[in-house]
């Protein structure tokens, strides 16, 4: 295997990785996002100052939370710049280690563009955020990994976690939207403060299941194939290649778009002009660096392995 070709399929890969492929959870979350911010836009058209609401998205770890929000907000910005509102600005930012008020309120000024010193108090900080979120006019802040706000899990810390966002949703001069994506932990910051759960619509990424979502997933794996120019192998488009490539996932979507990549990854690799099942059994091998006996692209009795589990081998 030459550099060339291992520089070539990481520029391809690259490209597949910027292919947002149309699932069915992305319409409802774009629905909604879209009816909010045409109800922010009329009202400052007609000069009212309602406050403004917000969307929690949650879902586990590898959902395909994060992906959807950024295609999601890509779209937005699009929309808005075709509609003419170029002065109307989306801000998002993941939410900082560790996520303390005041840190997340200078890495929120970063984002749009005022750096601060570290020396001012917090209550500085946010009333310069709530300054430059008017003067920018940002109809929306999205806050990524937002479980983050409240890690420690304190009644003190959820209140002011609650405090400060609906402050900025109430604000006189220029309420501005929320977006929070994250773990199910999120819930708790919601379930916390019902003033604040009351302004947030919100949407669950649950887990896929192989009865429900198998043809789904087959959809999903012959778009990636077409778009990298590979054809499907006899044994890839198969219910059961789509069951076990679920199992493999945690029954997560994020997660079966990442083995997706890594099996064309793996076909790329070997000049293969079709993606087989051979190719996922590699991806998922380097990935969790287990024993053949552990590969759920490989064994029958695939549904005992705990995908959770790396480096998983046969006891001696």
């Amino acid at each position: 295997m030459t550099n060339k070709k291992i520089m070539q399929t990481a520029q391809r890969i690259a490209a597949l990785r910027d292919h947002f492929v149309q699932h069915e959870r992305f319409d409802p979350l774009e629905n909604r996002f879209t009816l909010l911010a045409e109800k922010r836009i009329a009202d400052i058209a007609t000069g009212r100052a309602r406050e403004a609401h917000g969307l929690a998205l949650s879902g586990a770890s590898g959902a395909g939370k994060s992906a959807a929000i950024m295609h999601l907000l890509q779209r937005a910005r699009q929309r808005l710049d075709g509609a003419g509102h170029e002065d109307l600005t989306i801000v998002s930012l993941r939410v900082p280690s560790p996520a303390t008020l005041k840190l997340v309120g200078q890495s929120l000024l970063r984002a749009l563009g005022f750096q601060i010193s570290s020396e001012r108090q917090a209550w500085y900080i946010w009333d310069l955020v709530r300054h430059h979120l008017r003067e920018r006019r940002v109809l929306f802040v999205h806050l990524d990994e937002a479980q983050d706000l409240a890690s420690r899990g304190t009644r003190h810390e959820l209140n002011a976690v609650a405090a400060m966002l609906k402050t900025l949703m109430t604000d006189n001069d220029w309420p501005v939207g929320i977006i929070l994506s994250g773990t199910t932990e999120l819930e708790d910051i919601l379930n916390h403060d019902p003033q604040l759960a009351r302004r947030m619509q919100t949407i669950y990424f649950g887990p896929l299941s192989s009865i429900g979502h198998a043809n789904d997933v087959l959809d999903l794996v012959e778009a990636y194939c077409e778009r990298g120019r590979l054809s499907v192998g006899e044994d890839v488009g198969t219910t059961e290649l789509a069951e076990r490539l679920i199992h493999a996932a945690a029954n997560q979507f994020g997660l079966v778009i990442e083995l997706t990549l890594a099996a064309i990854e793996q076909a790329y690799l070997r000049g293969a002009s079709s993606l087989v099942r051979a190719h996922f059994a590699r991806a998922y091998a380097h990935r969790s660096g287990s024993d053949d006996a552990f590969n759920p692209f490989i064994v029958p009795d695939y549904h005992r392995i705990d995908v959770r589990q790396v480096f998983t081998r046969e006891e001696n």
